[in-house]
Parts: C-alpha cells; structure tokens; sequence
C-alpha cells in the first residue's frame, strides 16, 4: 500500500500520471462559486473528464459528487452539463445516485424549493463495469419475514402474479442519506469550507475498489477520500490546488491514520517530515511558487 499527496492543478496532475494506473477515482469538484474557497479556482470538469479516462483502469469507476448552484431562480445545470461532457468524452454513466442531507431544522425557503441533495454520478470506463461489491449497502426491510402477493408488468403492458417472503434486508436504490459532516465533530475537516461525509466517500470506496487498490482525488479539499482510502487498505494519490488544504489533508493522515504512510519527498528526497504526501513542508513552498 502506498500514499502520495501533490499541490497542483487538478488537470495538469492527472496528465502526468500513467495510464490506467487507477483503478477507481472519486471527487468533489467546487462547483458554481456556492462556497468561498482558499482562493479563486477553476476546473475544466470536461478536459478532467477525458484525462481521467485515461488514467483509470479498463472497467474502473469515477464518481463525482456535485450539484448546482442557483442565479435569478435558474440552476445552473453543472450536474447535467458534467455528465454529458463525461459521456462525449468515452466514459458510460452508470449511474445517477441522489446524496439526500440533512438540512437546518425548520428552515424556510421563501422563494423556491430547499435543496437538500446533490448528486453522485458513477462513471464507468469500458464496455462493462467490474463487479460491485455491495452488501455493506443492504438496508433493513420495512415487512421482513412477511408473505407478499402482487403483481408485476411486463414489456407488453400484461401483469403477472407473483408471490415472495420479504428478505430481512434489501439493496439500498439510488437515494443515499447522510447527516452532514458538522456532525461528525472533526474540528480539521471543519476548516474546509465544503466537506462530504467520511460515510459517503466509505460506501463507494468499499463498492467500487478492492483492498491494496489505488483511489484517485484529483481536488482532495479535506482529504477525506485518501484518509478513508488508507482506512480501508488502499493505496491513495491526492491532488489540491490550495497549499492550505493540502496541508489539512496532511494533518487529517497523521491524525487519524493508525499508521500512516511514508513517502519520499519529491523534490529533497527526505522521508522524515513527509508521511502521506509527496512533497515535505520544508519544499512545500518553493513548490508553490
């Protein structure tokens, strides 16, 4: 299992890593200025998209966490403009997941709906995807045990009788809900200023990657991705355009990985001050500039 850490331009990263060298990527881009980021950034989800194709493995999954933003009563249409960029460009969606969250209680929209959700789309390079590994994702019955009797319609409009006991649990669907990470009380994450729960990031890393394969962020933020990669037994690479968040992904390793992983600096090869990131803080600074 390895690790590595790099501050750069999410892009310009991903060009210089080999092909098909990962085997499952997962991202939350800064989609349509709805937070105030370490600085002023922007991503070309599109080129991303083609370069990302190229790294990951042959059936291999990207997923990207995303929504839209909202001017003069009007969505932006990211979420949809993505997906369709990703598809021209040879990846096959898989599948759209709502990420449902918890909101503010008794909070009140006047002008329009609240949203409460955004969107994780699965991406998936090739003729077919691997295999999902899925049964960390059961969810409870409502009538476990019980006889059930009903129908069901054909391609033709016809129905059928059909007639099963209700298992005692059941595939989850394509809702996901997650309480917000404020709840998880990570007083480091918290210093990012968009964060998606450790859960979330966990179910589709145990789904879509196996232990001792590589997860790819190319925009960490937080530093969840590589931080739940190293909990469960991947191998991590981690990108940022902000030398702050990088060094909060950083901290986040050291303090919540057992046993962190160590890699040689890129630029002074010194392994002491540099676990679970490519560059030490020592160059960190002439590497930014």
């Amino acid at each position: 299992m390895s690790g590595r850490l790099h501050l750069g331009d999410a892009v310009e990263f991903t060009r210089t890593l080999p092909a098909d060298s990962v085997d499952f990527a997962v991202f939350s881009p800064p989609y349509d200025q709805v937070r105030d980021y370490d600085g002023t950034w922007s991503i070309d989800l599109p080129a991303l998209g083609a370069e990302m194709l190229r790294v990951v493995k042959d059936g291999g999954f990207a997923a990207i966490v995303i929504g839209d933003g909202t001017k003069n009563f009007r969505k932006s249409m990211t979420t949809f403009r993505t997906a369709v960029a990703w598809e021209d460009a040879g990846w096959g969606l898989f599948e759209s997941v709502i990420y449902s969250r918890d909101g503010r209680p008794g909070a009140w929209w006047a002008s329009r709906f609240r949203v409460d959700h955004e969107h994780i789309l699965l991406f998936f390079k090739g003729k077919r995807p691997r295999k999902l590994t899925k049964d960390h994702l059961r969810v409870p019955t409502k009538h476990a045990g019980k006889a059930w009797t009903g129908t069901q319609r054909l391609t033709d409009g016809t129905t059928v009788p059909i007639a099963a006991t209700v298992a005692e649990t059941k595939c989850r669907g394509t809702i996901w809900h997650y309480a917000t990470s404020n709840s998880e009380g990570n007083k480091v994450k918290a210093q990012h200023p968009a964060t998606f729960p450790d859960t979330l990031v966990r179910d589709l890393i145990l789904a879509m990657s196996a232990p001792g394969e590589v997860v790819y962020d190319p925009m960490m933020g937080s530093g969840t991705s590589v931080v739940v990669a190293a909990l469960e037994g991947r191998s991590y690479i981690g990108n940022d355009i902000s030398e702050t968040y990088v060094a909060i992904a950083r901290q986040r390793l050291r303090a919540e990985v057992p046993t962190p992983l160590v890699v040689a600096c890129a630029e002074c090869g010194n392994d002491d001050p540099c676990e679970g990131w490519e560059v030490c803080s020592e160059c960190l600074e002439s590497v930014a500039s």
